[in-house]
């Protein structure tokens, strides 16, 4: 037998990574791979920093028709000369090394007091994910240029005077993303404009511009009116209030912890209907996955407006408020400044520094509160809405989920299904009583006919929410041996799984089973509107009279059923005319589909030939005017209307005793 080779494990295989090695073994802990724009992202970044900290008023950002792009900033220029204890040029070090950059100290003496870049890694990232890099830098009268390779420098600095006249201060950085660590190399247009709107919104006065090289198209931006003018711009529907905008910054006298300058800007707007607009930053840098910062200003959001209707007594009985009631329809653009944020991992995509929430929240809550009590109609419309959706939340909460095992829905166990699976032929009986639906599974045909019996009254539906039919075991079942879930007029619900192509309410002819079948009518065309609008609803007539005829001239005695009076009045008309005797019949009048055996039924309700079934669809006015004679038939609010309708009516109506 052949022994593996044994790997060896000494001193000499621990590697040590240096420089820029250990971001092209591992490009993922250090940026997205998706594309290459977190890694330019880092570049523009670096130029708002400068805009950031009052030195710069233009980010110019150009794409070239060979891939590569360029960014540009009118900043203070990043130093060149040497490094005090590395003595290799700053320039170069901030190209190549990790943890090494400006933006580590912060107070007053420091360069950077507040800044996006905080772990001295970002740009370092994109130099050694570059094929090319090259860096010009405008600075005290002089122009100093490097490039590198792969992370390495190729062209050493170099250094010249500004031309005459020329006082350029700023840096421009002109990269080519290596393709071989992006999942594409293209980058996301969309994404990019966006990235460049949001700078311009969060830094009013400073313009920022993109070039395209090939077309010369250019775009700039620039905002006066700051976040509120992106947010109207933005927002998919009308506020429901005007917009609740504000910004607070600490001051130097200030005791709570918070440093000078410390703070967010902030507008949010109510909408309840659309889709959201959230954005949140960190000195500029976009916090996709939010952080501590979106907390504190849900939690300032919800203090403020769980304290305006509890002021003025809106709370309705019952209805607990939490947090997300509040939250879920605010559309919202935050921007927070922080001076020593703390992120999770390499590119900031959430703040995790936990003051953060305090701060955001104890400036956004007494800003809100004085707002609202300064508009109390506007706070009475807030509160609606978010009462509104407390109760939406809480009735989620109850909802009663359709019964599933192993992974699919079981279908009622008191269902008696059929042998074919062709929806053409399928259909479905629901038979009011468990008697009848014992005549029913005898009686039908096997291999094309379902029976589900159904005890007692369906359940009233018309007002029940959605989420709390599955509460009634009847509907329950109704809905699972269907195939379909519970859908409203306007819903596109998905019909693959419908079972039956014929839905037949079965139930007895009597003032009972007429009631049955309205009840069973009002949950259709509630809960299941496509399958009646399709045409899958019908309704089976069974008969209400027997009538054992005796035998007249030449025909034999025979059964005739009647499903009606009507219909009762004419065969005995029919008979008399065929010379059957006066009284020589006999009338039997079912009490229920119970009272009839198998073959019986088979004969008068299920045998396709004999049968009869109503289609049902929406009356002559439409699905509008349907919905108008069920709601003042089934509403609960509607007894004045019905009390109405039966004594206008009410003599045209036959009482089945």
């Amino acid at each position: 037998m052949a022994t593996r080779k044994q790997a060896e494990y000494g001193e000499a295989s621990i590697r040590v990574l240096k420089g820029l090695e250990p971001v092209r073994q591992r490009p993922g802990m250090y940026t997205r791979t998706d594309s290459p724009l977190h890694i330019v992202q880092e570049v523009i970044d670096n130029a708002a920093d400068e805009a950031l900290a009052g030195f710069g008023r233009r980010i110019g950002v150009t794409l070239h028709a060979d891939g590569s792009v360029a960014v540009e900033d009118d900043g203070r220029g990043i130093p060149f000369g040497l490094h005090p204890e590395e003595q290799v040029p700053v320039l170069e070090i901030v190209y190549t090394r990790l943890h090494a950059g400006g933006k580590f100290d912060k107070g007053a003496a420091a360069a950077y007091s507040f800044s996006g870049g905080l772990h001295g890694v970002g740009v370092s990232v994109t130099n050694a994910l570059a094929r090319r890099l090259e860096v010009t830098v405008w600075r005290e009268g002089q122009v100093a240029t490097i490039a590198f390779s792969g992370g390495e420098v190729v062209e050493p600095l170099a250094l010249r005077p500004a031309a005459a006249g020329d006082r350029r201060q700023g840096t421009r950085v002109r990269v080519w993303p290596d393709p071989r660590y992006f999942d594409s190399a293209e980058l996301p247009r969309h994404d990019l404009l966006h990235l460049l709107r949001s700078k311009a919104v969060l830094m009013p006065g400073v313009g920022v511009t993109l070039t395209h090289d090939k077309s010369g198209e250019t775009q700039t931006w620039r905002y006066q009116g700051g976040l509120r003018d992106y947010v109207l711009q933005s927002l998919a529907a009308e506020p429901l209030i005007p917009l609740f905008e504000g910004e607070q910054f600490a001051g130097a006298s200030e005791t709570e912890n918070f440093a000078e300058g410390e703070g967010a800007a902030w507008c949010v707007a109510f909408t309840d209907e659309g889709a959201l607009l959230r954005e949140s930053y960190v000195n500029l840098i976009p916090t996709v996955a939010g952080g501590t910062h979106e907390s504190g200003l849900k939690d300032g959001l919800f203090g403020a407006v769980k304290g305006f209707i509890e002021l003025h007594a809106l709370q309705p009985k019952g209805v607990k408020l939490m947090p997300e009631d509040v939250f879920s329809r605010a559309s919202f653009v935050l921007s927070a400044k922080v001076l020593d944020p703390q992120f999770q991992g390499q590119i900031k995509e959430r703040l995790n520094s936990r003051d953060t929430l305090r701060l955001v929240s104890g400036y956004v809550k007494p800003a809100l509160e004085l707002w609202l009590n300064q508009h109390v109609e506007y706070g009475r419309k807030l509160a609606e809405l978010v009462i509104r959706q407390a109760q939406t939340r809480q009735r989620a909460a109850q909802k009663v989920e359709k019964r599933k095992g192993s992974g699919v829905a079981v279908l009622p166990g008191k269902l008696t299904d059929c042998e074919s699976r062709d929806l053409a032929l399928n259909e479905v009986f629901l038979v009011e009583g468990d008697s009848a639906g014992g005549s029913a599974k005898m009686g039908r045909d096997k291999e094309t006919q379902a029976v589900l019996p159904l005890r007692g009254k369906v359940l009233n539906t018309w007002e029940v929410e959605r989420d709390r039919l599955f509460a009634n075991t009847e509907i329950h079942d109704i809905a699972v041996a269907l195939g379909v879930d519970p859908h409203g007029p306007a819903d596109d619900p998905d019909l693959s799984g419908l079972r039956y192509g014929k839905v037949c309410i079965l139930s007895d002819a009597d003032v009972d089973g007429a009631h049955i079948q309205v009840l069973l009518l009002t949950l259709f065309f509630r809960h299941f509107p496509r399958l009646v609008e399709r045409g899958h609803l019908y309704i089976a007539r069974p008969p209400l009279y027997r009538i054992d005829a005796p035998a007249r001239g030449k025909r034999p005695a025979t059964k005739i059923y009647a499903l009606d009076d009507g219909e009762l009045d004419a065969a005995l008309d029919r008979l008399r005319k065929e010379g059957a005797r006066e009284g020589s019949w006999t009338i039997s009048r079912f009490k229920g589909l119970g009272e009839m055996n198998a073959e019986q039924l088979w004969d008068t309700t299920l045998d396709p030939e004999t049968r009869r079934l109503l289609p049902v669809g929406w009356g002559a006015g439409g699905f509008e005017a349907t919905a108008g004679v069920l709601s003042r038939l089934m509403g609960k609010g509607e007894a004045a209307a019905r009390r109405e309708l039966m004594e206008l009516r009410g003599d045209t109506v036959e009482i089945d005793v």
